[in-house]
């Protein structure tokens, strides 16, 4: 630990650096809702007419300075911007930049580290739910800070964790851009393979008028209810928390539509019995039912597992593989028309809404032939289980760099050796997946 030293932190950092844009000019604006919890990247921007708000470039770090934004640990690294661009962002922000002894990448890490929050958190003002970090008492909080060496080793070490969990969320994204492409051309321009391979509409296939659908479809296409294109329709289970358990709950919180958020799994006793058929299954479809903000998410449920129970809050479909296919209808329910009519379905009062089981049953939606669905899901089904590979791989990477995260950034972790005595065969497992480049 000889080469790290005790520093106040104004003199490690530069907080909100100064920087130009004049009042009036449209620049790129960082809104707090593109920063995701102890995510690195930013979730995009918007143009907007400058008037006030802290400025920054590529490389600085931002960091939410209001409750609860910073205890659930909104802070991102700027990278959206071209060199020598200036942008700026919401008042809520503190913008930490690196000086003659730092670097970028270790102020991200140092602001994202369990000490540098427990600082930050202690530093707050205001009445309950108004709280804001006092900067001036924050950058006189004492910290360890390494040389510049020791700096690039510790943040070489987490930024490839970083990088490896932003490749899979590109793999991911792509391969459900592609899903979505193929399900468009086939079931919403109608031009799936005809009996001679050719796209059908394009080459005169027969479209009759469906008075249900109010338009026309391809001969030989049904209309019927949801409900005849499930073999199960159920809620999850309601049961009791613990700390940590083999057995883990899917809430609503998890279920963010494409992606599961597995940062907010939760686990139950695994002393209750509970049902078969509220464990989650390979190729189940998850809505969620309740909850602010997360009512009508749609979820495919493509994991391998047997210890992962649906919360209450969440109805489980069960495809009825006579009529159709799994991935076929997952892609059907969300497409942009069928998540319109989902929402019709929720009834209740602002705060206490809810999707009402036996309206969303009734929806009317379309049967293409089994023969086109079951094409459709041997061609696309396989993108969901590498989609479902690298969350769960994400989830160990994410694990690991946070587990490292306090220890790196205190000297009891020795650079360049990321195993250590306290590390699990698990954790060496996925240092050594990290360094592999993707399959």
């Amino acid at each position: 630990m000889s080469n790290w030293k005790n520093l106040e932190l104004f003199k490690a950092i530069q907080f909100n650096p100064p920087e130009r844009i004049t009042k009036g000019e449209i620049a790129k604006k960082i809104a707090m809702e593109k920063l995701t919890p102890f995510e690195k990247k930013i979730k995009g921007f918007e143009f907007a007419e400058y008037s006030a708000g802290p400025k920054f470039r590529n490389g600085d770090t931002l960091v939410a300075k209001i409750t609860p934004c910073l205890e659930n640990g909104k802070t991102a690294q700027v990278d959206v911007l071209e060199n020598n661009e200036v942008a700026f962002g919401s008042s809520e922000f503190i913008v930490l930049r690196h000086n003659e002894k730092t670097i970028s990448d270790f102020i991200f890490y140092l602001a994202k580290s369990p000490a540098f929050r427990k600082k930050a958190i202690g530093c707050m003002e205001g009445t309950s739910g108004r709280k804001r970090v006092n900067e001036g008492a924050l950058k006189m909080q004492v910290l360890p800070i390494p040389d510049i060496s020791t700096q690039q080793k510790i943040a070489s070490v987490l930024s490839s964790l970083d990088s490896k969990i932003e490749l899979n969320n590109r793999i991911n994204s792509e391969l459900e851009a592609m899903a979505k492409t193929l399900y468009d051309y086939w079931f919403v321009q109608f031009d799936f393979p005809d009996t001679n391979g050719k796209p059908y509409k394009t080459n005169g296939g027969v479209m009759v008028w469906n008075k249900e659908l109010k338009r026309e479809i391809p001969q030989r296409w049904k209309v019927k209810s949801l409900d005849n294109a499930i073999s199960e329709f159920t809620k999850g289970i309601t049961t009791k928390y613990v700390e940590k358990s083999a057995l883990i709950n899917l809430n609503q919180k998890v279920n963010r539509g494409f992606i599961l958020e597995r940062q907010y799994l939760k686990y139950l006793d695994e002393s209750i019995k509970i049902p078969e058929s509220k464990y989650a299954k390979e190729k189940d479809i998850l809505i969620n039912s309740l909850g602010q903000g997360t009512l009508g998410r749609i979820h495919f449920f493509c994991e391998k597992t047997n210890k992962i129970v649906v919360d209450q809050h969440l109805f489980i479909l069960r495809t009825n593989i006579q009529k159709t296919t799994p991935t076929f209808l997952y892609h059907l329910l969300s497409s942009s028309a069928y998540k319109l009519q989902i929402e019709r379905q929720i009834t209740g009062s602002t705060g206490m809404q809810m999707l009402n089981a036996s309206n969303l049953k009734d929806i009317q939606i379309i049967l293409p032939e089994l023969n086109i669905t079951e094409l459709f899901e041997k061609k696309v089904y396989p993108f969901y289980g590498k989609v479902a590979n690298n969350s769960i791989q994400n989830q160990q990477l994410s694990e690991l760099r946070d587990w490292l995260l306090p220890m790196l950034m205190n000297g009891q972790v020795k650079v360049g050796y990321i195993t250590t005595e306290n590390a699990t065969y698990e954790q060496e497992e996925v240092v050594r997946m990290a360094a592999e480049p993707n399959q």
